[in-house]
């Protein structure tokens, strides 16, 4: 590893791609800390520090929900507009043929995503606002602050945006993961701070201990099954075309496990944060909070059972093994042991749907698996942090060092080529 990373100082173009990326979040982390006024800012903190749902949601943001920062959105609205248009583009035949366009199209769509931004961050500012009208300070106006609180929130959202596609296009990594990232790992510090507080409170050190171990295991987990696929042998036949003989070569298909990312989790929060917000924010609604709060046994049920329909949906909508067959005939390939067309499609859609069952019990289990060993152990410290959370850190710290790499060896290449 020391000698494939010996030249990343000695990369010019690489060496600028990290330092504007560390710009950005700085700048990203700077806004994260500027709060909107109005509230009181240590209610609202300890309202957050109970963790729970609102811990959830302020992990995404880098904190700077729980200060109510103009970047109190965060990344999310983005996020949700690009997996939304995604699908919409899946299944709506006009927005396809606009994304096969080209570069036009594609700056098309990505227009549309930003419009879509825009609606979702509008829709959680007023929300939120009205959410918190209760942590007003003392002669602050409510129609002054909705006006100045939603406006700051709209305007964060847009800045995010802004800052995730600028490192997208001159930094390093995916722009909307990095941001996201670094927004859960800037919270570390503060549940290992919440942690020891806990100790000195009487928590036994043995249920943090098997708090971290499960951690461990769970970031184990992620990395077998996110690298996991199985490979479906296909077979080319010989052709010949003019006077030159193509194909006979042996290949593979490769079908990851987890074909859904975290996208399905992401999903299903976005469906269970309406109802678990109102309860959290609204007192009269409080009464529920013992039934769908976070963390709870119907919470979880619920939780899981959405994870498998999202995964299943979006495996669905994503991988088409009919299409798959015919190029695959097209091409003179053959699975072997299966005969061409339609034959070939149920074959791959009996994989994909075993394969699918796999990775929605994955899923579901390092979701659930943080907050019941939160439940056990009491180590409510780190509620915040479940699956989803690390199951991002992985994901963007394994495409990081993948991208560094192809860099390194590009790099390497064009010095042969010298």
């Amino acid at each position: 590893m020391a000698n494939n990373y010996s030249g990343f100082f000695q990369i010019e173009d690489l060496q600028k791609k990290l330092l504007f990326t560390l710009g950005i979040i700085f700048l990203f982390r700077l806004g994260t800390h500027i709060p909107v006024s109005g509230l009181d800012l240590n209610q609202l903190a300890n309202m957050f520090g109970q963790g729970g749902f609102f811990g959830f949601l302020d992990l995404f943001s880098g904190g700077g929900l729980s200060r109510f920062s103009v970047f109190a959105l965060g990344i999310i609205p983005y996020i949700n507009a690009s997996i939304i248009m995604q699908l919409l583009t899946i299944m709506y035949p006009s927005l396809k043929e606009i994304q096969e366009e080209g570069e036009s199209g594609r700056k098309k769509i990505q227009q549309y995503t930003r419009y879509l931004t825009m609606v979702i961050g509008f829709i959680q500012s007023v929300g939120i606002t009205v959410g918190l009208k209760s942590l007003l300070l003392p002669g602050v106006s409510f129609p002054v602050f909705f006006i100045t609180a939603v406006s700051s929130l709209m305007a964060g959202t847009a800045l995010v945006m802004w800052l995730g596609e600028l490192i997208t296009e001159r930094g390093i990594g995916n722009g909307a993961s990095i941001l996201i990232f670094v927004g859960i790992v800037g919270e570390m510090p503060q549940y290992v701070l919440n942690t020891v507080t806990l100790i000195k409170g009487g928590l036994s050190f043995v249920n943090v201990f098997i708090m971290v171990i499960m951690f461990i295991i769970v970031t184990i987990g992620i990395i077998v099954v996110q690298e996991a696929q199985r490979n479906i042998p296909v077979q080319y036949a010989k052709r010949v075309v003019g006077r030159k003989m193509y194909g006979g070569q042996n290949t593979y298909l490769p079908m990851k496990i987890n074909q859904g990312g975290v996208i399905p989790i992401i999903f299903a929060s976005s469906v269970l944060s309406l109802p678990i917000m109102l309860i959290q924010l609204f007192p009269k609604m409080n009464f529920l909070n013992e039934w769908l709060g976070y963390g709870t046994f119907l919470y979880i049920l619920v939780f899981s059972a959405l994870i498998f329909f999202f995964t299943y949906f979006y495996t669905a909508i994503t991988f088409n093994p009919q299409e798959l067959a015919e190029n695959i005939k097209k091409y003179g390939g053959f699975i072997l042991g299966i005969r061409p067309g339609k034959p070939t499609a149920e074959y791959l859609d009996a994989v994909i749907t075993r394969l699918t069952l796999v990775g929605a019990t994955f899923l579901s289990l390092i979701s659930i698996v943080p907050m019941l060993t939160a439940n056990i152990t009491h180590v409510t410290s780190f509620m915040g942090l479940g699956g989803t959370a690390l199951l991002i850190i992985v994901g963007v710290a394994m495409d990081l060092v993948r991208q560094i790499e192809t860099i390194l060896i590009s790099n390497k290449y064009e010095k042969l080529v010298r």
